[in-house]
């Protein structure tokens, strides 16, 4: 019998100082049995990070075929298209041509040697934003997740600070391939 889903209830408080974007975002996420606590953690923060309007959780890891977050337009076309994680780079050079705008938060434990072999294939293209976050910061993350969500995050001058209940977290943003 297959293990089920376990489900969490985020409310993140972000102010993106960054991008002047300043919103309560409230989400019920899935995380599959086989998805790691890092993975589920970095979704959450993709989903602050690439805030917008429209932006929704996809299947995930059910749907080969989707993100982990996307925004479609009312014509069904797909806006922006968000990875989390270190994926082939043949499947964002794909995503680029089918979305307006694809952005990927890379992270994992081998994000040096994705650097060296996949970032080159993602330079040229124009749609496509490359942003890295540090392991370390997910694993903390990781040890103060609760099934009940609640951050607040605050991005200024490219770092990243988490507030989770008495610990604040920071993490640079590294833009790759720009």
């Amino acid at each position: 019998m297959a293990l089920p889903a376990t489900i969490y209830k985020a409310t993140i408080n972000l102010s993106d100082i960054d991008r002047a974007v300043y919103e309560t975002l409230t989400a019920t996420v899935a995380r599959h049995p086989s998805e790691t606590g890092e993975r589920l953690v970095a979704r959450l923060l993709a989903f602050a990070l690439f805030s917008e309007e429209g932006l929704t959780f996809t299947k995930g890891l059910c749907a080969a075929d989707e993100p982990d977050i996307w925004v479609r337009g009312g014509d069904g076309r797909v806006k922006l298209w968000v990875e989390v994680g270190l994926p082939d780079s043949e499947r964002i050079v794909k995503a680029s041509r089918h979305s307006e705008q694809v952005a990927l938060l890379a992270c994992g434990r081998a994000l040096p040697s994705w650097e060296l072999q996949q970032l080159p294939r993602l330079a040229q293209l124009a749609n496509v934003t490359v942003v890295a976050i540090d392991q370390p910061f997910l694993t903390a993350l990781v040890q103060r997740l609760e099934r009940a969500v609640s951050w607040s995050v605050t991005v200024t001058e490219g770092i990243c600070y988490v507030t989770t209940g008495d610990a604040t977290l920071e993490t640079t943003i590294r833009r790759l391939g720009q």
